[in-house]
């Protein structure tokens, strides 16, 4: 009795302070770039002109909106449909689905670099895009299909089979029952899935460098360059003479991802109070 005991304190204090390692240094990233971004944030940088003597992220910011829009165009409904199949309508056991699990996967620990010569090399130069938003939305969206389909391929098969059962016994057909009954059971984890995509959107650097480019501007079209806010940062803090500016870019980063994470939070909480 007295070794369960102390196997159990030892337990809980590693628990313990794995948990405090991990919000302490959340807590000292974030308040890191509040203290060096804030000072630096003003009116001018929200202007809708880049030149050499205002940096101003405001195109960048647009153009972030502008690709993360695109990408998840492109993305969600593929990784939506695709998760459906595999889990509504492939047999289980079927090998299809275990050779396209394990695809998913594979592809989701590829660094985003491999997704960037790639996306340059049949966007930008075999399909003759160019360096373009459309580019680097393509790319993006390959690069997150996987996450999509597998958060929603989990939520999917996290509704209960009683919800179908259910829903065959009232005398609804297959697609009446994935669409009317399943997948709004499911949408807090296809959200959870989305919200993670639009991190990694938001966040990526090297695959957007090799697509979409880094035209400091607004683009008239999506078929021209435009650089993103992720991008702006890391284009000032390499040139080494606006570091103040990059650290605010960072705060603006940092209040869209709590943003967004906050806003499917509460868009999570009342689908499931009101049923999907």
């Amino acid at each position: 009795m007295r070794a369960a005991k102390i196997e159990s304190f030892c337990l809980r204090a590693v628990v313990y302070i794995a948990a405090a390692l991990t919000v302490g240094a959340l807590i000292s990233l974030v308040a890191y770039i509040l203290v060096k971004g804030i000072p630096n944030l003003s009116f001018s940088l929200f202007s809708f002109t880049y030149n050499s003597e205002n940096v101003s992220l405001f195109p960048a910011l647009v153009n972030t909106i502008t690709m993360t829009a695109l990408s998840l165009l492109l993305a969600v409904p593929l990784g939506i449909f695709s998760a459906i199949y595999l889990v509504e309508y492939a047999g289980r056991g079927n090998k299809l689905v275990l050779l396209v699990r394990i695809t998913a996967e594979t592809l989701s620990g590829i660094p985003s670099i491999v997704y960037g010569l790639f996306g340059f090399l049949l966007f930008v130069t075999t399909l003759g895009w160019g360096y373009s938003l459309l580019a680097g939305a393509f790319t993006l969206a390959i690069m997150i299909l996987p996450v999509i389909m597998r958060t929603t391929e989990e939520a999917l098969r996290s509704v209960p089979d009683n919800y179908r059962e259910g829903s065959f016994g009232l005398g609804a057909g297959k697609l009446r029952t994935v669409f009317r009954i399943v997948l709004p059971a499911a949408v807090p984890g296809i959200l959870a899935g989305v919200v993670l995509s639009v991190g990694r959107i938001v966040g990526e650097t090297a695959a957007l460098i090799y697509t979409a480019g880094t035209v400091a501007q607004i683009p008239s079209t999506v078929i021209a360059s435009g650089r993103t806010l992720s991008v702006h940062m890391y284009a000032l803090w390499s040139e080494g003479l606006n570091t103040g500016p990059s650290y605010a870019t960072a705060v603006v980063l940092l209040v869209i991802v709590i943003g967004l994470n906050a806003l499917s939070a509460s868009i999570a909480k009342r689908l499931v109070k009101t049923g999907g």
